[in-house]
Parts: C-alpha cells; structure tokens; sequence
C-alpha cells in the first residue's frame, strides 16, 4: 500500500473522531438545557393576594395559599388561581314593598372574599356563579328585613335604622352562605341609594312638602308660644317694677308732705302773719285764673293784700 494513502485514511480518522465527540457534547447541552426548562415549566409563583388551585385530571388535590415558588407533577397536572383578597360586587337593583305597602327599588352593595377555594370550586364551580348565588341570598334577605319596616324607617335619616339593618343583612347572608358551603364569605353589604319607581315619585314629593309644611308650622307655632311666654314674663316683671316703684314714690311723697307740714307749722309758730299771707296767695292760685272777675268790697282781707293793705 501506498504511504500516501495510510496517512490520508489515518486523517480521516481523526477527524471523525473529533466530530463524534462534538456531536456528544451538544446532544448533552440539548438535554440538559430541555431538563432545566421542563423543570422550569412545571414550576410556578405564588404571589400575595392570591390562591394557586392544583388539579389533577380535573380534580382538586392541593391549595396553595402562601406567596413564593411551588411545583406541579408535569403532564398530569395544571395550575388556576383565585384571588384571595377582597372584592367589591355590585348587586343588582331590586323592587321591594315595605311594611305599609309602599314599592321602592333597592341599590346594595357587597365586599366579599374567597376562604375556602376547595368548598367555592366543589359547590360554585366559578367566581360568577358564587356572586350569583351571593347575589340571590342577598337579594332575599334584604327584601325580608325592609319588609318589616315603613317607608319613612327606610328614608327617613332621624328614624333610619340602616346601621343595625346591613349588620343582620350581612351576617344572615354569611349563615345561607356558610351552610351551603360555597367558601366565600361576605365582609359587609351596604345600601348604596334607595329610590321610588317612577310613577309614585311625584306623590311621595307632595307628601314630604306637606310634611315640612307642617314641621315649619310646629315650629312658628312653638316660636309664637316661646314669644307670648318671654312677653308676659317681661309684663309681669316690669308691672311688679312700677308697683315697686310706685309704692316707693307714695312713702316719699307721704314722708315729704309730713316734712312740709311739719315746716309749715314752724313757720306759722314762728309768724302767723307771713303764714296767713302765705295761705292766702296760694289760695290765689286754685282760685284765680286769667278769665276770673273779681268784686271784692274795700274791707276784705283779698282787697287789703292786694292793696298792700296788712294792717
């Protein structure tokens, strides 16, 4: 044999020798890597505020409820979420009639929350047909409780008993809840608005202005009483004044005259004669005035002292 030929074919060796291995290595790396994504896809996160259902052929086996990373068996197994914070639904309007048969249409809303995801997907199946259900228990008890109530224990805000009402609406619908087993729970209802239907508004409206007609009147009429009571009090108390002051005028007036008859008689002690002129001119005032006509004879005492004639 050719030497040519011996180191051709021991080239041709080597080199296949060499493919061979690189072909190894990269069918290595190809199953390795397909490893490391297959285990990959068969992990999941848990996020915060949310539960991970694991079904196997269709049927629950685990709940995971705690944030981080979980697995699931490849093939055989899939992964849901539900979420597990809370939710607000907003019920649909409903006409109810109240105590005293008036029709009114009823606004409520829900917060609610998923608690036991096993018991909501064995019994509802889905999140809609849990609200659903929520919706009917609390379509139902609502009509029970404001049909025991009048119209105006409703609107009225003085006399409304809303309060106390969501909080037996709210835990009733949690025990029809809680004894189906649907695994939710209802944190709150709250009435939301309360209308009247349409053809009974305008009543209603003429009703309540009579109504505040009528308070608007109560009230004048206790401002008119408040006044007349304020008034005969304040009469009462200045008449008493007067009297008061009257009965003091009169003892001053009474101790005055004592004083100027008790002068006048010093003074006619001290000279009869001043004080019998002094009599005689005040007499002069009563009996004069500018109209009167005097005939008086020469020697009466007037004449004198008008004369100037004492003696």
């Amino acid at each position: 044999m050719d030497d040519s030929k011996v180191v051709n074919m021991k080239d041709k060796g080597g080199n296949s020798f060499k493919w061979r291995g690189y072909t190894k290595i990269g069918i290595f790396l190809v199953l390795l890597l397909a490893l490391i994504l297959f285990i990959f896809a068969n992990l999941f996160i848990v996020k915060e505020g949310e539960y991970k259902v694991i079904r196997q052929f269709g049927e629950v086996v685990r709940i995971v409820d705690e944030p981080g990373l979980s697995y699931k068996i490849p093939f055989i197994q899939s992964v849901t979420s539900l979420p597990k914070y809370q939710m607000i639904y907003d019920v649909k309007e409903a006409e109810i009639n109240t105590r005293d048969k008036k029709r009114i249409i009823i606004d409520n809303y829900a917060i609610w929350k998923v608690v036991n995801p096993k018991q909501m997907i064995s019994n509802a199946r889905t999140i809609e047909n849990a609200e659903s259900r929520m919706e009917e228990f609390i379509y139902s008890v609502v009509r029970a409780e404001l049909g025991q109530l009048n119209y105006d224990e409703i609107i009225n805000d003085e006399k409304s008993s809303r309060g106390s009402l969501n909080d037996r609406i709210t835990n009733q619908v949690n025990e029809y809840l809680a004894n189906d087993k649907y695994g939710i729970t209802v944190t709150d209802v709250r009435m939301k608005r309360t209308d009247l239907p349409e053809e009974n508004e305008q009543s209603v409206y003429t009703r309540m202005i009579s109504e505040r007609e009528s308070k608007a009147q109560e009230y004048l009429s206790m401002g008119d009483a408040e006044k007349n009571k304020i008034t005969a009090q304040t009469d009462k108390t200045v008449q008493e004044m007067l009297s008061t002051a009257q009965a003091d005028g009169e003892t001053i007036r009474g101790e005055g005259e004592a004083e100027a008859a008790k002068v006048y008689n010093q003074s006619y002690s001290k000279d009869p004669e001043f004080y019998s002129i002094f009599r005689t001119l005040e007499s002069y005032k009563k009996t004069i005035d500018g109209e009167t006509v005097l005939i008086l004879p020469s020697d009466s005492p007037y004449a004198r002292f008008l004369m100037g004639n004492t003696q």
